[in-house]
């Protein structure tokens, strides 16, 4: 049975220090493995990590960082008002409808109806996502919005 009396660290695990500055015959004595003069032979606190030799350092070479990028923004798959004339006067938009149109590639990003172009017929727009332009331009041609299109960012 093991016990915890019986446990050693595994052969040369374990290694005497080194004791340096006691004289010649101990092959550390002298100079104690420093080389002879120079900052990095001195006692105190050496040069800091980030020291380059008197070189302009990294962190004083770089612009300093302005503003953040937020990583809770909404990513939308968008879609522009003029593409919408694709689909029959009267028929309803949805997710699978863009999607079997070509005009989104997932439903894994919310979809939003940008303004960009002219609506020319009657539809029923469901997206997570209208610009006001957008809005109103379907209203005009005729159309309904519907927010919410049960895609599956919702």
């Amino acid at each position: 049975m093991l016990r915890q009396n019986d446990l050693t660290p595994a052969p040369g695990a374990k290694h005497a220090r080194k004791r340096v500055g006691r004289g010649l015959g101990s092959g550390h004595g002298r100079f104690s493995g420093r080389g002879q003069k120079g900052q990095k032979s001195r006692s105190g606190p050496g040069i800091h990590p980030y020291f380059e030799g008197g070189q302009l350092p990294l962190h004083r070479r770089l612009p300093g960082k302005r503003g953040f990028t937020n990583i809770f923004k909404t990513q939308y798959s968008v879609v522009n008002v003029g593409r919408l004339n694709a689909f029959d006067a009267g028929s309803v938009v949805g997710a699978e409808e863009l999607i079997s149109a070509g005009l989104v590639s997932s439903t894994m990003k919310p979809i939003k109806i940008l303004g960009t172009g002219d609506l020319d017929r009657a539809l029923t727009v469901k997206a997570d996502g209208f610009s006001g332009t957008a809005r109103e331009k379907i209203l005009a041609a005729g159309g309904t919005v519907e927010v919410g299109s049960g895609t599956k960012a919702n």
